[in-house]
């Protein structure tokens, strides 16, 4: 089915088609370019008119461009317009135009991207569903995402980030949500802002974008929650609220902490609701009741809502857990790994540290007999001024007493392993390259392994050492 024509597009971007084409997709990077998608030559990291040559030579429908590059036969698909950044918002804003599905943009400090993940399974189910692709929730993300839109979408769940004051109202006029989430404000990004109420604002401004009659959906247990609630009421229709504080529509009262899930005991409504994640976490429950107050607003079953978040589990590098089998001839002989290198700050390292509290090693199997719960940690980013506190404030967490041994990984996160008890405290290195190298010397069989830090730590890397130790050893290769 076509998503985009010639005419259509240029008609939208106020452009130029040199051809007669139709695009099923759209795309800005080659390397996922499929076949029929209309290539954009956005100006990144290199200039995207280098590789039109080669998107169309993949079979690419069309390239979305600025100027003609040198090279191209004259008879090569191409739509010209002035700027190919607002090209591509214009697609997006069109593709939202003709569309009549209902929108939901999710942002905030900490599991917007989760949070995404789980309406969009919990939505599939009752709706032909459009979603960003992982973490598509920048300038150029939200119209992409927008501009992937089948017109046929009946519901559409638009994810928007920031890193500085003044990006989040744009997008969300751009998206034009029927609902908007703040899931949480936390220190994140706050090197670009004055303190933690300048993130709430800037969270907040999502609610400017909201159609007329939209609902704004608001964490009801943070300090700035006055600030969301403030706001939203300049803009929404409805506010709805979600959390553990007293007065919340959709309240949480109890979590239960599990291995491979999580039982989340809750009101809505004055209607209880006993409801399971499938990936273990406080702050998963606290997103899927989220998820249910969205669902509410917009007519869906709750029941089956319920049941899909029962076998939900993250994105990869967001706290998904995976046994990694060491020996295939010992029975037990394997780790458990959460993968959580994805993102970090004070609020999500705290959240992750719990889950691996409460996480169950088994003893018995191993070397030392005796399985552990090992936190290996990177550098959280973007803190400001108050890093090293932020970093060495972790220590105080009250679940840090039941983790056995913690690595650390980065100069800020030595502010925590510098005050961490001897018996509990593992190697510091200045970078996730040299734990890397160490990885193997650092499990062993029952252990419950957490990799947390954010992108720019690399701690990936260690996640990806960890792999390869199952990898090899399955492969009989030592």
């Amino acid at each position: 089915m076509s998503l985009w024509s010639a005419k259509d597009a240029a008609t939208a971007t106020q452009g130029r088609s040199t051809a007669d084409w139709q695009a099923t997709g759209v795309s800005i990077d080659t390397r996922t370019l499929k076949n029929g998608d209309l290539f954009v030559a956005l100006n990144a990291a290199r200039d995207g008119h280098e590789f039109v040559a080669q998107a169309l030579a993949k079979g690419a429908a069309a390239a979305l461009v600025s100027r003609i590059p040198e090279g191209l036969p004259a008879e090569a698909p191409l739509l010209i317009v002035e700027d190919v950044q607002k090209g591509l918002e214009d697609l997006g804003r069109a593709a939202r135009a003709r569309s009549e599905a209902r929108v939901v943009a999710v942002t905030g400090s900490v599991g917007k991207t989760s949070t995404k993940e789980m309406l969009r399974d919990v939505l599939g189910h009752q709706g032909r569903t459009h979603a960003a692709e992982a973490s598509y929730n920048n300038h150029w993300g939200v119209p992409l995402t927008l501009a992937r839109m089948p017109v046929d979408t009946e519901f559409a769940v638009i994810e928007i980030g920031m890193n500085h004051p003044g990006e989040i109202a744009p997008l969300a006029s751009m998206a034009r949500p029927h609902v908007a989430v703040i899931t949480t404000v936390a220190a994140a990004h706050l090197e670009a802002f004055e303190n933690i109420d300048g993130i709430a604002k800037e969270k907040a401004s999502i609610f400017e974008g909201l159609e007329p009659g939209g609902v704004a959906v608001i964490n009801a247990d943070i300090a700035t929650t006055p600030i969301l609630r403030a706001k939203a009421a300049q803009h929404a229709a409805r506010i709805l609220s979600f959390g553990t504080a007293r007065g919340a529509h959709h309240r949480l009262l109890n979590v239960e902490l599990h291995d491979h899930v999580t039982v989340g005991h809750a009101r809505a409504w004055r209607s209880p609701l006993v409801y399971k994640v499938g990936v273990p976490g406080r702050h998963f429950a606290m997103n899927a009741l989220a998820v249910l107050a969205v669902a509410q607003v917009l007519g869906c079953d709750r029941a089956v809502a319920m049941a899909d978040l029962a076998s939900w589990a993250p994105p990869a590098g967001r706290g998904t857990r995976e046994e990694l089998v060491l020996d295939l001839a010992s029975d037990g002989m394997s780790i458990d790994l959460i993968d959580d290198a994805f993102n970090a700050n004070p609020t999500s390292m705290a959240a992750a540290l719990e889950v691996l509290a409460a996480a169950h090693p088994r003893d018995g199997v191993g070397r030392v007999s005796r399985g552990r719960r090992i936190a290996i940690l990177g550098d959280m980013l973007e803190l400001g001024p108050d890093e090293a506190a932020m970093h060495a404030g972790l220590a105080d967490l009250p679940y840090m007493a039941r983790i056995n041994e913690i690595h650390c990984v980065g100069p800020r996160m030595r502010a925590l392993w510098d005050i961490l008890p001897e018996a509990r405290r593992g190697r510091w290195v200045a970078s996730a390259e040299e734990l890397a190298a160490q990885a193997h010397r650092l499990i062993d069989a029952g252990d419950v392994v957490l990799v947390k830090g954010s992108k720019g730590s690399r701690v990936s890397l260690v996640v990806e050492a960890l792999r390869r130790v199952g990898r090899v050893t399955e492969e009989g290769q030592v």
